[in-house]
């Protein structure tokens, strides 16, 4: 199963993010190695939100890793919420549907 892990960030997250970045990203390539992070990343135009994507038999990886997020444990994350994703179309698909 698949869950999206979403960030609401802080406004000034950009000016901020330098000192945790590298903390930060050392966790979520952890995460991708250990198959449980699937992809992750900011959005633009604004960098408002971010979404990560997870993959496994229940949301603890998704909700232990936000716990443990530098970027969340300094208050670069004004909100964090981790929901399944029933993915129905793609390769990767957890839920393939024709």
């Amino acid at each position: 199963m698949h869950y999206l892990l979403t960030y609401d960030l802080v406004d000034d997250y950009l000016e901020r993010r330098a000192q945790y970045r590298d903390a930060h990203l050392a966790l979520a390539w952890q995460a991708a190695d250990h198959g449980e992070l699937l992809l992750a990343g900011a959005l633009e135009s604004p960098v408002d939100a971010a979404a990560l994507l997870f993959e496994g038999e229940s949301p603890a990886a998704a909700e232990a890793f936000a716990k443990a997020d530098p970027y969340v444990v300094n208050g670069l994350v004004k909100a964090w919420r981790v929901r399944p994703w029933k993915t129905v179309v793609g390769k990767a698909a957890s839920s393939p549907v024709r």
